[in-house]
């Protein structure tokens, strides 16, 4: 390989090319000039690496990972006419394609893979932003630490005209960094480049900085929000006079309607998003199993999923679906950024409804401080349309429900995602929990006081009721000697195994929030076969 300086004539002279020239014969026995760049140095460097990317293809061997690191940082305009002389893959060319080519492959690629077309767009975005910020043009122009400091910035609040814009939590700039990382590990898959110039990069601590916290809503907070949505409330005007706040429509969504939505997302568990993808072909009310289906194009999963309806919800949903056509669209919910704000003005309209009620000045200031149907409480955590989901799956867990019965009704891939982020401890149940332990100020039982060594009587031990109804203390009449046989005023024998909650898992029937029609009573029922 030779690196000269190409003639040519000029008006009758002849002259000699500002840029050295790579001049040698490929592979395939052509002969090729290559343009490379004024200095001779930084030609006879380039020529040296183009020799060897020449003598690896011509004996069919694996390019080297150095020489491949060499191939990422060359001009685009070497690398591809490389590639057209067939010395380099086309894969290999690829590294110099414009990231935002490659970005668009990606995209497209999300959506090959069936994910819809909003999580595809928002995770691009997400990329994009970032290229864009750091101002990277190709593969070679990334540095991991420029998007470090990107990323930093971007949790910094910043003043915007008269108000302060606070910074992207930290699980905001983890969804940033996921989706980065991700598509440059799909580079290096397809074979674009040779190593993810971001795999090293580490997330953040989100519970350092968490913003937005959900809880899940107490069955009270279910019955005022749904109660007062579909019927107003009364209240006593600055006058003294009573006066009616009637139920209205909001963003295009009349007051029955948001009944039946949050009613269906609270009784299923399903998503803003997917709940808007549904049509009238979505339900099935017939028959004895009743059900709702999730398209795979709008299902977070991307699987088809099929829930169970209860009958109550079943009968009203009949009447809200009356009329339309298979492919109408069930819910007329309003654009996603306003979902919240219908669903904080009802939260709002319950909780005045609910201070209004109060009977006496102490009770109405205490209800004024108190977090219920507040939208953000004392702790951060909010009520937003996603925390309907949180309290579905928090009243399954309350009721009872095995944990993965749980799991598959939620949709999770991971037991430990249904337990851990979306079971909530509802307000009230850490404390009748400790109603299940034995009481201890309770006056010692008369016993013998053999120790219970070798030919002593051992003592009379029996256990406490509370103690005796789990499955592994229970004991028989017999074991226990005399017990006093139950009567009417002191309940059922808590000897009874028939009396005890646990059932075998597989004959046990448990229902958990049932919203009644009209008065939107929630209950729990266990039933036995």
């Amino acid at each position: 390989m030779k690196v000269k300086r190409m003639p040519y004539w000029q008006d009758g002279e002849r002259k000699l090319s500002e840029k050295f020239y790579a001049v040698f014969v490929d592979w395939s026995e052509a002969l090729r000039r290559l343009p490379l760049f004024e200095s001779r140095k930084a030609s006879d460097e380039m020529a040296g690496k183009i020799n060897k990317m020449n003598m690896v293809r011509a004996s069919g061997d694996t390019m080297p990972p150095a020489l491949v690191r060499e191939i990422e940082s060359m001009p685009p305009g070497i690398r591809n006419k490389l590639a057209k002389w067939g010395i380099l893959s086309m894969a290999r060319a690829a590294a110099g394609k414009a990231l935002a080519e490659h970005l668009s492959d990606w995209q497209a690629a999300l959506l090959a893979r069936g994910n819809t077309a909003e999580y595809a767009a928002l995770t691009a975005n997400r990329v994009r932003r970032i290229i864009k910020a750091c101002s990277f043009a190709t593969i070679s122009d990334v540095s991991a630490s420029r998007v470090q400091s990107f990323m930093a910035e971007l949790r910094k609040d910043r003043v915007k005209g008269k108000r302060t814009v606070r910074g992207i939590s930290a699980a905001s700039f983890n969804y940033y960094l996921r989706d980065a990382r991700s598509f440059f590990r799909w580079m290096v898959q397809d074979g674009r480049v040779s190593e993810s110039p971001l795999a090293h990069l580490k997330g953040v601590n989100v519970r350092t900085d968490r913003r937005h916290d959900r809880r899940a809503l107490s069955p009270d907070e279910l019955r005022w929000l749904l109660d007062v949505v579909a019927n107003g409330y009364t209240f006593i005007g600055p006058d003294g006079s009573p006066m009616t706040a009637l139920a209205t429509e909001r963003l295009g969504m009349s007051a029955d309607a948001r009944v039946m939505l949050y009613r269906l997302a609270v009784e299923t568990g399903l998503r803003a998003g997917e709940l808007r993808s549904l049509t009238r072909a979505s339900f099935n009310l017939e028959g004895d199993e009743p059900s709702v289906t999730i398209a795979a194009g709008y299902a977070k999963n991307g699987r088809e999923d099929t829930l169970p309806l209860r009958p109550g919800t079943v009968a009203l949903l009949a009447t809200h679906l009356a009329g339309k056509m298979p492919a109408a669209v069930a819910f007329a919910m309003p654009k996603r950024d306003e979902v919240i704000d219908m669903l904080r003005a009802d939260l709002d309209a319950a909780r005045a409804a609910w201070i209004a009620q109060a009977a006496m000045p102490k009770q109405r200031a205490e209800r004024e401080a108190s977090n219920f149907l507040i939208y953000r409480d004392d702790a951060g955590r909010v009520i937003d349309f996603h925390a309907l989901r949180h309290t579905f799956i928090s009243n399954l867990a309350a009721g009872g429900v095995h944990p993965k019965t749980a799991q598959k009704l939620a949709r999770h891939s991971t037991i430990t995602l249904t337990m851990d982020r979306y079971s909530h401890v509802l307000q009230g149940a850490l404390a009748s929990a400790l109603d299940t332990l034995p009481d201890l100020s309770a006056p010692l039982p008369q016993a013998a006081q053999a120790t219970g060594t070798h030919g002593q009587q051992h003592a009379d031990i029996r256990l406490s009721p509370d103690l005796s109804l789990k499955g592994k203390f229970q004991r028989s009449r017999e074991q226990f000697g005399e017990v006093k046989a139950p009567n009417a005023a002191s309940g059922p024998d808590p000897l009874k195994t028939s009396d005890s909650p646990a059932f075998p898992a597989e004959k046990t029937t448990l229902s958990t929030l049932g919203l009644e029609p009209r008065t939107y009573g929630l209950k729990v029922r266990c039933s036995t076969n």
